[in-house]
């Protein structure tokens, strides 16, 4: 069997999570010391999320609709990416606007590809749940 670059890195990936798991295992029982509650925040921090609501559910081509929503665990300025499902691939569209410091965004979204668009919004390695547009 040959090992692949990316096949080294899981196998890489696995062996610290293993490591990390057995040096945890064994804090459990001390779950109260300041290092147990200082590795809380990471946590907290790691677990960032996307919300996508588009503003209909059916446009005409090229016609003008909105997808706004929410993220959590990420910095203000964060650019928010519309991606379009296109056969077995994601595309990023040319469509993106930054986080506000609230934590909301709104974009502007023209689509032209006719029938039903699988959509969704990203930033960096975190995605929001696919939703759909038809364009007729």
């Amino acid at each position: 069997m040959a090992i692949t670059k990316r096949h080294s890195l899981r196998i890489a990936a696995v062996g610290v999570v293993s490591a990390a798991s057995v040096v945890l295992a064994g804090t459990v029982a001390s779950a109260a010391t300041p290092a147990a509650a200082a590795s809380a925040p990471q946590a907290t921090a790691a677990k960032a999320g996307i919300t996508a609501k588009p503003s209909v559910t059916s446009v005409k081509a090229w016609q003008l609709f909105r997808v706004t929503g929410t993220a959590t665990g990420m910095k203000a300025g964060s650019k928010m990416v519309l991606q379009q499902k296109q056969g077995a691939k994601w595309v990023s569209l040319p469509a993106a606007t930054p986080l506000s410091s609230k934590g909301t965004y709104s974009l502007g979204v023209k689509l032209g590809l006719k029938g039903k668009n699988d959509l969704r919004i990203v930033s960096g390695s975190t995605a929001s749940p696919v939703f759909n547009v038809t364009v007729r």
